[in-house]
């Protein structure tokens, strides 16, 4: 008898609907759960495509009902049968609920020992971490795990073709590179053939694209490795999978144009959710001022106001001697759990260095007729409480937070505080899931902890061409020509135009304190590319 690995399986464990119902299988796969009823076998089998009830019964094939007595969790099967309907025991929460699949046939590929946590409760990930990781394999062949991979392969694939249909070419660039000491943390490869030097492993294929650019390459794309030898956060790890797109003759809006597209057509396809085109834009100017981040979450409201003329004169001297004064209005409808308790734990949530740092948190109640209920309130004159309140758009009931403090720390507690009460508060209850932005125009440098210079993405970005004066004058003033794909919080992507003329990019390595020796060490051959006919070029990262 010809083994059912030669026949080979007909369905994989998801497919079987009612439409199959009297049709001879074989299908491949895992036991996911086990269930005696009846003197019968009830066994959840399970592939990466789903799952499908299979049934053993001495009535069906002794046989296999005997051998299926046998099966334990995670055993890796072959069944063979006629699938039937389940009439009145049809299970909604299946695909595959309303058939089963009466076993005739089974051979058991190989066991498996009692796993150490139940793959079949997909949806408990409390067994210790360090168990999980040490049996990953175990770990991924939970349904939500797999779930994710084919999503993750299916965006690669339409990520391709979508840039394909663009025009972009699909181009690889070395992983291991020069590398450069004292530039950024890399991952060192020790070369053979010349002992004591070594590789780098790439950060990015920034250099690389750009010289494709040069090379008149106008539109390339790779989905490609990065490695950083970076300290591990939940949104930093050793090496990531990016998208990189670049191309010639760019402005803003023609990478925009491409990267939208490619969003709209993975949304539809992949969650089945139409997107509006064009996405939101704002300056980081106006992220900064509304939300306090540079890349906001525009799911809920809670927007500052900035309050700064107003506190001059005011009569509050915290508010009159503070470089900054911003504020976020809590509605009646939401602030009637904000009580002096959870006032005092959200003022000392934002003197935490994580969440700004901030010296204090100053809060007012509005009552009924406009009256603050505040601790300085006696200290504000009442034409600015009513401006303030006007401004706030405050109504009675409204909780009033501020803080007064220089520019770095004010915005960066308020978007803490922001992020805090929408998830205390349930904002994000009833709003749209998805909501996209670009965030443009960011400072092209920052300052160190050493107040020295450094840039803010990457020493390539291009400045605005009416900010090239400022480069010795006044770094803190030029704004780039960079921007952020924004999605519900989260920077998903980011890129720039890029310095294509030699005496730019030059002036920029000098802004940074490059010495020339630093700056023909380091960048000699991108330098001296520029000097061949460049194109303007920008791309992005995703």
């Amino acid at each position: 008898m010809t083994s059912l690995l030669e026949t080979g399986r007909t369905h994989d464990c998801g497919s079987l609907r009612g439409a199959d119902i009297g049709g001879a299988v074989v299908l491949f796969g895992w036991v996911h759960r086990r269930r005696d009823h009846g003197g019968r076998i009830f066994i959840d089998l399970r592939d990466r495509a789903g799952l499908t009830q299979v049934v053993f019964g001495p009535d069906l094939d002794a046989s296999a009902h005997e051998l299926g007595n046998n099966l334990r969790s995670e055993f890796c099967i072959g069944v063979a049968g006629t699938v039937i309907s389940r009439g009145d025991n049809k299970n909604p929460n299946m695909p595959t609920g309303e058939i089963e699949v009466e076993v005739t046939r089974l051979e058991i590929f190989s066991e498996s020992e009692t796993p150490p946590f139940s793959v079949a409760d997909d949806d408990r990930l409390d067994t210790n971490e360090d168990l999980r990781l040490r049996r990953r394999y175990l770990d991924l062949r939970r349904p939500s795990f797999q779930r994710n991979f084919i999503i993750r392969s299916k965006v690669a694939t339409l990520t391709r073709v979508c840039l394909a249909e663009a025009g972009f070419l699909e181009l690889e660039t070395p992983y291991m590179v020069k590398y450069t000491p004292g530039g950024a943390r890399n991952f060192l490869v020790p070369s053979r053939l010349n002992p004591g030097t070594f590789y780098a492993l790439a950060e990015s294929p920034q250099i690389f694209k750009q010289l494709f650019m040069v090379s008149g390459f106008d539109k390339y794309f790779q989905i490609c490795r990065c490695f950083r030898d970076e300290d591990l956060r939940n949104d930093r790890q050793p090496e990531f999978t990016q998208v990189d797109v670049e191309l010639s003759f760019a402005t803003p809006e023609r990478v925009f144009a491409p990267i939208e597209a490619l969003m709209q057509r993975l949304w539809q396809d992949v969650l089945g959710v139409s997107l509006e085109l064009p996405l939101p834009r704002m300056t980081w100017e106006e992220a900064m001022g509304r939300y306090g981040s540079d890349k906001p979450d525009l799911r809920f409201g809670l927007e500052l106001h900035d309050l700064g003329d107003l506190a001059k004169g005011c009569g509050f001297k915290v508010f009159e001697g503070a470089p900054y004064v911003k504020g976020i209005c809590v509605p009646a409808e939401h602030a009637a759990t904000i009580n002096r308790s959870r006032l005092d734990k959200l003022t000392a949530f934002v003197k935490q260095r994580e969440h700004g740092g901030a010296k204090g948190l100053a809060w007012a109640r509005i009552e009924d007729g406009g009256a603050w209920k505040a601790p300085f309130a006696k200290t504000m004159t009442a034409e600015s409480m009513q401006a303030i309140a006007a401004r706030m758009g405050a109504t009675p009931g409204a909780v009033l937070l501020f803080i007064a403090d220089d520019f770095e720390t004010t915005h960066t507690a308020l978007n803490a505080l922001r992020l805090e009460l929408r998830d205390s508060l349930n904002l994000l209850e009833g709003a749209p899931p998805w909501k996209f932005c670009w965030v443009t125009e960011f400072p092209l440098f920052e300052q160190n902890d050493k107040g020295q210079w450094v840039s803010s993405h990457h020493p390539f970005t291009s400045p605005r061409e009416d900010h090239l004066e400022f480069l010795t004058s006044d770094p803190g003033k030029v704004r780039a020509r960079a921007y952020d794909l924004v999605l519900n919080g989260n920077e998903i992507g980011g890129g720039s135009i890029r310095i294509h003329r030699s005496d730019v990019q030059t002036r920029v390595f000098e802004a940074l304190g490059l010495s020339q020796e630093e700056i023909d060490q380091k960048f000699s051959f991108l330098i001296e590319a520029f000097r061949y006919g460049p194109p303007p070029h920008g791309g992005i990262a995703l």
